[in-house]
């Protein structure tokens, strides 16, 4: 089927609408205290101040087009986040989608969560502010990791003592050009951790209007269990895997890909893919990007070639469910990044791109638990969540057909050691599920997967672990405040 592509409109007012900081932020930390922070004197003033609490800004391009999901179409698109990061290259854009505007607007979303913070600390009865400090402190924490995954050396025990980290912020900006450390990997996720444990048990679903734009319960243990992965915490993920989903209701909140789904249009899909209607979505933030627009149109993007090696076979023998479309002859993309234009002003024929991204969803819980689980060498548990994943997404499902047992993993991937036959299958289901969404870099990083990009007519591009660009560059301008740029050969 081909597709047309289309400039969506919005004309609701956009979850962003009542940004007080993120905005115009271009360089670290560098705005000036708002005056509205002074009359943060009521719960609804914080609550709606943490609104702004998530980094309205997308990793999805930089993070995809440097991951193995993409190839040179020779022809395309042409955005410096999409083809710098192809080619293994600091990108050269302080623009939406760029690590650059990434940086500033996780700065924003922590100054918005710590000068809510600081109100709940100083409210006459700090006990009405329960529910709004642990939004503050799951946001907080969750901005940073995202920042120290990005742009310091992955987690590992044994160099995340001495690996450089990001600038933990914990106070709101009274001054400019304030000097910040680095400090270590090892330091930012104590921090991480300390946050999010003091803040998830205060967090109250009743306190939001739309729970999917706030870490509700489920978010907030979702964002758990991602953490204590990437930590190798392993125990914890299943006990965070099960305050989000208790017993088995993890599998009544998937993304029916091969039923509702099955029957909808690619613009029905892309209605509802992000929206705060589908239960599989635990948060969703709005972010400036123009991934809606160009995502499979970019000249480094996802080929047949690719889609043949990321949603052809599979081990349970049967077609993946997700439908690909195109533009072109090589433009392929599955549905679900959509454009929200919003105008400067009421009568502005001008105005910018959004994108509402899906930060957590129940799916990755399950592929979370089922890492964990083949980690700990619980194979029976790990079969069950392929099996209830494989059940939600294989066109025409049969449980006699399609089951996934440790035999037929083992055959499939060509070993005989059941962990690795698990994780094989954990990466691929998971590669498939997030393709055009920038998750498989975060994968590539933790399991130290090598990435080679193939250039028409010219030679291919070897990103080894350990090599410098598996970090993103810092923003030039934080040479200002003291901090050391990653290294580059």
């Amino acid at each position: 089927m081909k597709l047309n592509p289309t400039l969506y409109k919005r004309t609701a007012v956009t979850v962003a609408a009542t940004l007080l900081l993120a905005t115009g932020c271009t360089k670290f930390l560098e705005q000036q205290p708002d005056s509205t922070w002074t009359s943060l004197d009521t719960p609804q003033k914080v609550a709606k101040l943490l609104g702004t609490a998530y980094p309205q800004s997308s990793y999805i391009v930089m993070c995809e087009s440097k991951s193995d999901n993409v190839a040179d179409k020779g022809v395309g698109e042409s955005e410096r986040p999409n083809s710098d990061s192809y080619l293994f290259q600091d990108v050269q854009s302080i623009e939406e989608d760029s690590p650059e505007a990434y940086w500033a607007a996780s700065y924003s979303a922590i100054a918005a969560a710590n000068q809510a913070l600081k109100a709940c600390a100083e409210a006459d009865d700090s006990t009405l502010y329960q529910a709004q400090k642990g939004e503050a402190l799951v946001a907080r924490a969750y901005a940073h990791f995202m920042l120290v995954n990005l742009f310091s050396p992955v987690y590992d025990p044994a160099t995340a003592g001495t690996s450089p980290g990001i600038p933990y912020v914990t106070e709101p900006e009274t001054v400019v050009h304030k000097q910040y450390q680095r400090k270590t990997v090892a330091y930012v996720y104590e921090m991480i951790e300390k946050d999010l444990l003091a803040g998830l048990p205060l967090i109250q679903d009743e306190a939001y209007t739309v729970d999917r734009y706030h870490f509700n319960r489920l978010a907030a243990n979702a964002f758990a269990t991602r953490f204590y992965l990437f930590k190798k915490d392993y125990q914890k993920v299943l006990y965070y895997a099960a305050q989000a989903f208790p017993g088995d209701q993890l599998g009544m909140h998937m993304r029916p890909w091969n039923s509702k789904y099955n029957n909808m249009s690619p613009a029905q899909i892309r209605d509802l893919y992000a929206n705060a209607a589908e239960d599989a979505n635990l948060l969703i933030v709005e972010t400036k990007s123009l991934a809606g627009r160009y995502m499979g149109r970019y000249r480094y993007d996802l080929s047949f070639a690719k889609e043949v090696e990321i949603l052809g076979n599979n081990v349970t023998g049967g077609r993946w469910a997700y439908p690909v479309y195109y533009y072109g002859n090589q433009d392929y993309f599955v549905p679900k990044n959509i454009e929200y234009f919003v105008k400067n002003s009421v009568n502005a024929t001008i105005g910018q791109p959004y994108v509402m991204n899906v930060l957590f969803t129940t799916e990755e819980v399950l592929f979370n638990r089922a890492e964990a689980n083949a980690a700990l060498g619980n194979y029976d548990a790990v079969l069950k969540d392929l099996n209830l994943f494989a059940s939600r997404r294989i066109t025409n499902y049969s449980a006699t057909s399609h089951n996934i047992t440790m035999a037929r993993l083992q055959n499939y991937y060509g070993t005989t050691d059941p962990r690795v036959a698990s994780l094989q299958a954990i990466l691929s289901f998971k590669r498939a599920e997030y393709i055009q969404e920038g998750m498989r870099w975060f994968d590539l990083l933790r399991h130290g997967i090598t990435v080679t990009h193939t250039r028409i007519g010219a030679p291919d591009l070897v990103l080894k672990p350990g090599d410098d660009q598996r970090t993103f560059q810092l923003p030039q301008s934080v040479a200002n405040s003291g901090l050391e740029l990653n290294p580059r050969k």
